[in-house]
């Protein structure tokens, strides 16, 4: 029982992580490091460097919510540990 609630966890981590990981590369990488890349195009008449950090970093977040909690119900059901 112990190992399995240990598998679990670890899961659990490294989907938080990748969570992270996804949205630090958009918000900072996209946003910040890469802004001057990223101003040569232009997404409804804004430089997509400043939409990056404006909006897109915000939408990203959105998104991986949602695909957090849709992975967390898969790993519940997996590990047993679905709440009803």
């Amino acid at each position: 029982m112990k190992g399995r609630r240990r598998k679990y966890w670890r899961a659990n981590l490294r989907l938080v992580g990748s969570c992270l990981v996804v949205w630090f590369t958009v918000s900072f990488g996209c946003g910040i490091l890469l802004v001057d890349f990223f101003n040569q195009f232009q997404v409804g008449g804004y430089k997509l460097g400043f939409w990056f950090a404006q909006q897109g970093s915000i939408f990203t977040f959105l998104v991986l919510i949602f695909w957090y909690a849709i992975r967390m119900n898969a790993l519940d059901r997996q590990y047993g540990v679905r709440e009803d």
